[in-house]
């Protein structure tokens, strides 16, 4: 059997400490989200709390629909994302909305994204 589930009633939402929030759907082994980042959201103000780690350590992989998103690694190398462009982005990262508008991405490797450990 085939399924769908509209993104817009998502199985869950995940709420970031503040400045937006990912909408998740999971349709048969595939998980996709929707992350809203809203303008003054960064991962290690936002997420860091959530994910008790030191840098986001999530492999993410997928396209950015609007809005800017610069990720920094650990190296210091940095990668700006804006729409259109499809990522694949290993982890050992921080993440800052770039911009004043929000920045919504959909990506395929959020299954423990955001989540509260514990």
């Amino acid at each position: 059997m085939t399924g769908k589930q509209n993104i817009d009633s998502p199985h869950e939402r995940r709420s970031f400490k503040d400045h937006g929030h990912l909408d998740v759907v999971t349709v048969g082994g595939f998980t996709l989200g929707r992350g809203v980042f809203e303008p003054g959201w960064r991962w290690s103000e936002d997420v860091k709390p959530l994910a008790g780690t030191e840098s986001c350590q999530t492999h993410h992989t997928g396209m950015c629909l609007s809005g800017r998103m610069t990720v920094r690694f650990d190296d210091g190398q940095e990668l700006d994302v804006g729409p259109g462009d499809v990522v694949d982005i290993d982890p050992g990262h921080d993440a800052w909305t770039s911009g004043d508008d929000a920045c919504v991405i959909l990506d395929t490797g959020i299954a423990g994204y955001a989540k509260p450990v514990g």
